[in-house]
Parts: C-alpha cells; structure tokens; sequence
C-alpha cells in the first residue's frame, strides 16, 4: 500500500442528480484525505480546533467553516484535531454543473459571477464569518426542501450570495492546485508563465520588466497592482508550492527539493517554508502521510 496515496471517493452522486445533500450532526471527524470528482461545499459548525487540511494549505478552524472544492484532483480532509465538541454539525453538498460543459447553463451571463468562483474555488476557496451568516439560513433548511427543483433554486442562490463574498481567500496554492495560470493582463500572463517554467532558476526582476518592455520600479508597481502581491511573494508562492507537492508526491530529499526549487541555500529554503507553512519541510512532510486507497 502506498503511503503517499490519497483516497478517491466514489460519491453518491448519480449522473442524472443535481446535488447531494447531506446534513448530519457527529462527535468527530474520522474520514481520512481524499479527492472526488465532483464539487463540493462544506459547511462545519461548532468544530472549534479542528485542523482543516486543502492542498498544501493547513489551518485549525473557528466555529464556523464554509469552503467549496471545485478540483477533482486537489485532496482535503477535516481532522479532529484538538477540538472537543459534543456535537458537530456538517452539511455537505456536492454537484457536477458548471465547470465542465461548454454549453451548460451556468455558461450564461447571468450566472458570471457564479462561474468565476467555481474556477477559483479549483484551488480550495474559504468564505467569512459575514458571508456564511448571510447564506446560514438558506444553508440550514436546504436538506429539508423536499422539492428536488426548488432546492436547486435555493442552492444556487446560496452559489450567487458566495459569488459576491470580498473576504473570500484562496487555500491551495496555484502552482501546488496544479491550476492553469489566468489573468486578464497579457503582460502579467507572460511574465507568470514565465514565471512558471522558470522558477528553479534564478529569476531576475530586470528580466522581467524587460518582458513587460518597463521600467524595475514600474514593473513591479504593475505587477503588484494586478495581483495584489508583491513579485517576490509571488515568486516564493510557486516555489514553495511546487515544493509542497514534491514533499507529498515524492521521496526525494529535502536539500534536493529545495535545489529543484530554486533554492541553492537550504537553511533559506527551510526559513521561508516554515513562514508560510507554519512548519519545517520535514514536519509538512510527515503531517501529510496518510493512507490513500484508490477505489
């Protein structure tokens, strides 16, 4: 049995359902990390300390957690963790439109808005306390709508007021998520393509900017005005994500790991992972070895 496998999950999702609903109260979390093909929003509540695992990303939740899953490949597990709770509630809907059909309804303009967030949920998409408590209502009688019709009606409301969330953040990382690089700026697709293939080596900012035919200094106000991030942290969040999967994916040392990465200094390498992981390379490593069963 390989350890590095995470476990597929056959969902009860039929080819002709819309969505599957499953609303349940437990004392525990015990399913182990796994990938399934068809999008997912989960919902936990009152789960304070449970560590909540998407892609590369890792964090202990509050009492309240919503995140959709749009990924077929990207695995994700809510563990028990430190919590305590004597009653947890979780409410998982899973559904297959929307992403894959070119002529699919959620194609239409109305539904824009709705369309973006499923391409950016690909990565793990995590929404605010506000945003949950505006759709809490809708999200606590939805397995109680008997109608089959209007309980996609109220499921895609829930879908457009997520849609309109400004506090929702992005978990995996986009070089780990293996998603396809976007943007509306043709200057900025380059340089993150380039980016992209070329960050085990030693990227230079005049390089760059010489792409993009700037000035250093106007480039990197471009790019950080595009993106919202500065290009080093940028730069360091698909080296670092691109380590986290070798980590996962691979047995290969960690001072290789850091070379294929760009990085010749592992002492550098292990500083800037620990700061955004929040953990050693050898502990991100170790944390994610769990049993994967391919059914």
């Amino acid at each position: 049995m390989n350890e590095s496998h995470v476990l597929h999950e056959i969902t009860p999702l039929m080819d002709k359902d819309a969505l599957y609903i499953a609303d349940r109260h437990k004392k525990e979390f015990s399913y182990p990390i796994h990938c399934h093909e068809v999008c997912e929003l989960n919902f936990v509540e009152h789960a304070e300390g449970v560590r909540r695992i998407v892609g590369d990303s890792n964090e202990v939740i509050g009492p309240y957690d919503l995140v959709l899953i749009t990924s077929s490949d990207l695995e994700h597990v809510w563990e028990q963790n430190e919590c305590k709770s004597e009653d947890i509630r979780e409410i998982t809907i899973q559904f297959r439109f929307g992403l894959t059909e070119d002529e699919g309804f959620l194609n239409k303009t109305p539904f824009d808005s709705i369309r973006r967030m499923l391409l950016e949920a690909r990565k793990g998409l995590v929404f605010p306390l506000n945003t949950i408590m505006k759709v809490y209502g809708k999200l606590d009688t939805l397995s109680r709508q008997n109608d089959r019709f209007h309980a996609v009606i109220q499921f895609l409301e829930i879908l457009y007021d997520l849609s309109q969330s400004e506090g929702a953040r992005t978990l995996a990382t986009t070089s780990y998520a293996k998603v396809d690089i976007e943007d509306d700026s043709r200057r900025i697709l380059k340089i993150k393509n380039y980016i992209s293939q070329n960050y085990m080596n030693d990227l230079k900012l005049k390089t760059m900017a010489d792409m993009a035919y700037m000035s250093e200094s106007a480039f990197s106000r471009f790019f950080k005005l595009h993106t919202g991030r500065t290009l080093s942290d940028y730069i360091i969040d698909i080296r670092i994500g691109n380590a986290a999967r070798l980590l996962i994916d691979t047995t290969q040392s960690i001072s290789e790991i850091s070379f294929k990465c760009g990085y010749n200094n592992i002492s550098n390498f292990n500083r800037i992972f620990k700061r955004k992981k929040g953990c050693s390379p050898s502990d991100f490593r170790e944390n994610y070895k769990k049993v994967r069963i391919i059914v």
